[in-house]
């Protein structure tokens, strides 16, 4: 036994040294004299300090910096600094080795970038999550040195690509975060194609199901699709050639997540995704004649095959907030389906692929920069310190915006917001005093109010007064994290004024009643006036809610507590407090880890029924509420409070009944609703609560509540349904 460990470890230290031989070629591109002895020394750091350790696989763990490392050379781009800073990032938080360390023997940048990759440590107030506050930590370090997000975003990449071992809770509550962070995250930096593998790996773990089933049919079609492409693509190669175009032509099929996405937003089959895949130009020009050629190229596609008008993207003329430039445009191929196609130069595909380090690279020629603005962007909202780590974070991921819309000031300057943003917002981007003081907006030189959404192209501009002050409701007007957190902190200023008023009322009164003004006094009255704080307290006097005769009743209620006896025992109160916890016998969830019977309540957004794939979230004052794991709040309460979500899974005990809902669509023809109905109440004595039915030009189109046991019970009636005559779908939606 002895001695196949010895060779199995042998062995080992041979595959260490062939990934790290790999590492070193993904870096020659980049490297320059001296950068190999750094590379070796973080290497040599790294697989001293993790030699004891594994991962879960069972493989040695220095196998994943490896990784990381070689993910941010060749699919990023990065240089030497971050190739030494992957190969460390867990070293501080996982062994010995300290920053100070790390910054003796590879300088202060590569310890600060370390220092951003670091978990924070210690202890934490549990109503802001842990995971918000690494994140926004993570973000402070970006204000200074991108490098610390590109690295986190390999380093999640390899932990996705090898997340096969770890339990399923994990999977979850890693793939939730990814979805809700890291992938708009890459996206806002321009790295589609990690961003599409982020998020195909983050839904083959939360929608295992439909994963699989695109996948399959996706590869089904391969080769059909393999001999469309090259049909679609040989006129246009002939043509560019003659015109003296240099290009590569590829076809490139849809993420599965981008292919989910379509069916559930335009609630379609997958028969029915009609661009599965995209054709994509990628041109060799020079770059004073990129864009005359891609323009060209345009015209070529569009003189072979028809366009589609409504679908013409030009992202040429003005490029994206993250850099990204391309010329799309949707045709209908020869065979009466609709193409994507993409047309952009080598230079603008390198950016798509490797977006911000690909930027640094070709930044002399460009001269102003949208990820430049939007990291000042990230500066700006950082520099509001007040915000606690989740609104922040939902701030933060609003701002991730995918798409942009550009707006014309009067004197015609152009100012990107994300999609939906409100005249209020763009008040508040000129300027904040501009914002404070907006009473309303001529938007095309038509008076409009200040929640109106602007539409791509407006031309705006902003009615200020001088009265004018922020409101509390404006925080539900606007969208972009800047205007949220100069309205919250021109309101808190505003509020603290008043609370300084009534603090100074507030003690003569006091003084009036002979009560000594100190913090204990002060809470007991908040406490007796329900108030949440004592600044509460201090606003209610001022604005006269809170009167001398108030005061006097808190006195009086404060004698008689003294006067009172001792309260009933607390045995008595528990019990009794037990009792109204418990509830009938029969609401049972198994749930937990180790499974016990416990109070819940089915969550509302998502309706779960058994069979499904739950979990429960302790929420703060409603117990235990039960959600589907596909539920559509589901990523954010895992990525955000991890620690609340407890295991759940259904116990077959009783034959409950819960209420969900079906939509179903077919050829309208006499009796079908009638047949419906049939198949629910005969085959299934299964209750029906409401139908709704509308028939527009011969499309039927129905919605039951019915009542069903469980899941099983659900797909078998669905099943059915679907047998009906002239019924040609039927979905399921949350009751």
């Amino acid at each position: 036994m002895k001695n196949t460990l010895v060779i199995d470890l042998e062995a080992e230290k041979q595959e260490i040294l062939k990934r790290y031989r790999a590492l070193l070629r993904a870096c020659k591109p980049t490297m320059q004299k001296g950068d190999k002895k750094e590379i070796r020394k973080a290497f040599d750091m790294a697989l001293e300090s993790h030699k004891d350790m594994r991962r879960k696989s069972g493989e040695p763990y220095i196998y994943h910096p490896i990784a990381v490392a070689q993910i941010a050379a060749e699919e990023i781009g990065l240089g030497t600094t971050s190739i030494v800073c992957a190969l460390l990032h867990d070293v501080v938080e996982d062994t010995d080795i300290t920053l100070e360390d790390i910054e003796r023997e590879f300088g202060k940048k590569t310890a600060r970038i370390i220092d951003g990759l670091t978990k924070i440590a210690g202890v934490f107030d549990y109503n802001s999550s842990l995971q918000a506050e690494n994140f926004r930590k993570m973000l402070l370090t970006l204000a200074d040195d991108v490098r610390v997000i590109l690295i986190k975003l390999a380093d999640r990449l390899h932990n996705m690509r090898t997340m096969d071992f770890m339990p399923r809770h994990k999977q979850l509550k890693i793939a939730s975060e990814t979805i809700y962070l890291y992938a708009p995250l890459a996206h806002r930096l321009g790295l589609y194609a990690i961003k599409s593998e982020l998020e195909d790996l983050s839904m083959k773990y939360l929608e295992p199901d439909t994963y699989k089933f695109i996948a399959t049919k996706l590869n089904e079609k391969k080769a059909e699709r393999t001999l469309f492409v090259k049909r679609f693509v040989e006129p246009i190669n002939e043509i560019l050639a003659e015109q003296g175009l240099l290009a590569d032509i590829y076809g490139r099929p849809k993420s599965i997540h981008s292919i989910w996405n379509k069916m559930k937003k335009k609630n379609i089959p997958f028969e029915e995704v009609y661009d599965l895949f995209a054709v994509r130009i990628i041109l060799d020009s020079s770059p004073e004649n990129e864009k005359a050629d891609c323009w060209k190229a345009y015209s070529i596609v569009t003189d072979l095959y028809r366009p589609n008008p409504d679908r013409l993207r030009d992202w040429v003329s003005s490029p994206k907030g993250n850099g990204y430039e391309s010329l799309h445009t949707t045709v209908m191929g020869p065979k009466g389906q609709w193409v994507e196609v993409q047309i952009r130069t080598q230079r603008m595909n390198e950016i798509a692929e490797k977006g911000f380090a690909a930027h640094w690279k070709y930044k002399e020629s460009t001269n102003d920069n949208g990820l430049d603005q939007w990291i000042m962007k990230v500066r700006e909202m950082l520099s509001n310190p007040e915000a606690n780590a989740l609104d922040f974070l939902d701030d933060f991921k609003m701002n991730l915006f995918s798409d942009e819309i550009f707006i014309f000031t009067p004197k015609g300057a152009l100012i990107q917001l994300p999609l939906g943003a409100t005249a209020l917002d763009f008040a508040f981007e000129i300027h904040t005093d501009v914002g404070a003081k907006c009473i309303g907006a001529k938007v095309n030189h038509k008076l409009v109010p200040l929640s109106y959404k602007l539409q791509n192209g407006d031309q705006v501009e902003i009615i200020t007064s001088g009265k004018q002050t922020p409101k509390e409701d404006w925080l539900n007007i606007v969208v972009t994290a800047k205007a949220k957190s100069k309205i919250k902190s021109s309101l808190k200023e505003e509020k603290r004024k008043i609370a300084e008023e009534g603090k100074e009322t507030l003690e003569r009164k006091l003084k009036s009643l002979k009560i000594t003004y100190n913090t204990d006094n002060l809470n007991k009255i908040s406490y007796f006036f329900k108030l949440a704080s004592t600044q509460e307290l201090f606003i209610a006097v001022a604005q006269g809610k809170i009167e001398l005769k108030d005061l006097k009743e808190y006195v009086a209620s404060e004698k008689e507590i003294e006067n009172r006896g001792a309260e009933r025992t607390d045995g008595q109160q528990i019990e009794a407090l037990l009792n109204k916890v418990k509830g009938p016998e029969s609401y049972i969830l198994l749930i937990g880890e180790d499974l016990q019977k416990i109070d819940y309540a089915l969550a509302a957004c998502c309706n779960p029924i058994p069979g499904d794939d739950v979990f429960g979230f302790v929420t703060v004052s409603e117990g235990i509420k039960i959600h589907r794991t596909n539920c559509p709040n589901a990523a954010q309460l895992m990525a955000n409070y991890g620690y609340r979500i407890v295991k759940a899974k259904w116990n077959k005990q009783q034959e409950l009944t819960f209420l969900t809902g079906l939509h179903i669509i077919g050829i309208d023809d006499v009796g079908l609703i009638n047949n419906i109905t049939k198949v629910i109440s005969n085959d299934f004595k299964v209750n029906m609560r409401s139908i709704t039915v509308d028939t527009d030009n011969g499309i039927f189109d129905g919605s039951i509540k019915i009542f069903v046991n469980d899941k099983e019970h659900l797909d078998n009636l669905i099943k059915n349904l679907l047998e009906v005559k002239g019924v040609t779908g039927v979905t399921r939606f949350d009751a």
